[in-house]
């Protein structure tokens, strides 16, 4: 059984490292999430005990965004292994969670492979789970790691497409800290730029159905101290039309080997804009987003969500009321609703991907290839 409950967060500790974390109360280790369905409206923390309620809260969205998807993941093979729950049960159920978002499966498979090799060392359950916990530790770091290169090779890129500064970014859905265990990724960017005070605006796509742009974009945005400006999705076009669009920044939820991204739906439109108006297309995402696996974007398994998320408008649950929150609807009782959680943008469409390790431009499945498989040493960019 599920087992969470809910908790006013230290809103002064946030956005820093309070999205995600593991405690270690005296009734026993938990991990403690930042509630992001209840955003804006309230900042609610919610501590999940065991395993199943981590699943619970990654499939209702309270926790999300591909890199935090793989650290939560880590962690709840941990609390599984310190709890002594059934590790390859738990691994089982976190990996598939959310389909799309491979970064999950990487956080999940690399502290099961932890638990295992030192449980096969025959050093005892206690030592296998204190293995576990020190792997998720470790993805947790790594991905902290990983946001501040981000932002810097994407600064550095912005720099060499548009010496000069002065930017106004459109971004869409959340790549923030939210969504991260550090401050992000394509919303890094953007923080980087606004630091060194070289961003003019922010455009904030409202980012339908679940309005993540809205909801938390802006929201971060506003923490950060950005001049931002929320959009809804179908009016980006007229911003590309009057030059008010000098680069797009996304994340990705998964890269396949020949550079097919697959992020937010809404990133593909955006694309086939920024191609249109030679606005650059930049995607922002770890090397653990890139699955070399999957050769191309038509082998990627995109999430459907249910219709109610288009035909309601939803309303947060309430931290007093629990449950999920009740829709306002907005279409005809009975509607039938298209909607997938992703779409899939070419790599031809993608003027560059940054990662950690560097800069892909053009993007080539031996570019991108090169790229994950590179040192982290030295400045990472390179042009193929």
């Amino acid at each position: 059984m599920a087992d969470q409950y809910a908790r006013p967060s230290d809103a002064a500790a946030f956005p820093a490292a309070s999205a995600l974390r593991w405690e270690e109360p005296p009734e026993g280790p938990v991990i403690v999430l930042l509630d992001q369905r209840r955003l804006p409206a309230e900042e609610v923390e919610l501590v999940c005990t065991d395993v199943p309620a981590l699943v619970d809260a990654i499939h209702t969205l309270a926790v999300r965004g591909a890199p935090l998807l793989g650290v939560a993941g880590a962690y709840g093979v941990a609390l599984a292994a310190v709890r002594g729950f059934d590790v390859e049960e738990a691994a089982e159920l976190l990996a598939h969670a959310r389909p799309t978002a491979v970064n999950l499966a990487y956080g999940v498979g690399r502290v099961r492979d932890a638990y295992r090799a030192a449980a096969r060392k025959g050093t005892g359950d206690g030592r296998a789970a204190a293995a576990a916990l020190a792997e998720a530790r470790a993805v947790h770091r790594e991905d902290a790691e990983a946001s501040a290169r981000m932002a810097e090779h994407g600064v550095a890129l912005l720099e060499e497409l548009m010496p000069g500064g002065g930017y106004q970014i459109l971004t869409h859905c959340n790549t923030g800290a939210l969504v991260s265990g550090g401050q992000g990724t394509a919303f890094a960017v953007a923080g980087a730029v606004h630091a060194a005070g070289r961003l003019r605006r922010l455009w904030v796509d409202e980012t339908r159905p679940l309005l993540q742009g809205a909801r938390l974009t802006a929201y971060e945005a506003a923490r950060a101290g950005m001049a931002y400006t929320l959009l809804t999705d179908n009016a980006a076009g007229s911003l590309f039309a009057a030059g008010e669009v000098d680069a797009v920044l996304v994340g990705a939820d998964r890269i396949a080997a020949d550079g097919s991204v697959a992020n937010k739906v809404g990133s593909y439109p955006l694309a086939v804009l920024a191609r249109y108006h030679h606005v650059p297309f930049v995607v922002v995402a770890p090397s653990t987003t890139v699955d070399p696996g999957t050769e191309g974007g038509a082998e990627i398994d995109v999430e459907q969500r249910p219709g109610h998320e288009v035909t309601e408008i939803p309303v947060p649950p309430q931290s007093t009321g629990g449950g999920t929150g009740t829709g306002v609807p907005v279409a005809p009782l009975g509607a039938q609703a298209y909607n997938p959680a992703f779409d899939i943008t070419p790599p031809e469409l993608v003027t560059a991907i940054v990662t950690e390790n560097g800069v892909v431009s053009p993007v080539t499945k031996a570019g991108l290839a090169e790229l994950c498989d590179r040192s982290r040493s030295g400045n990472g960019m390179m042009s193929i």
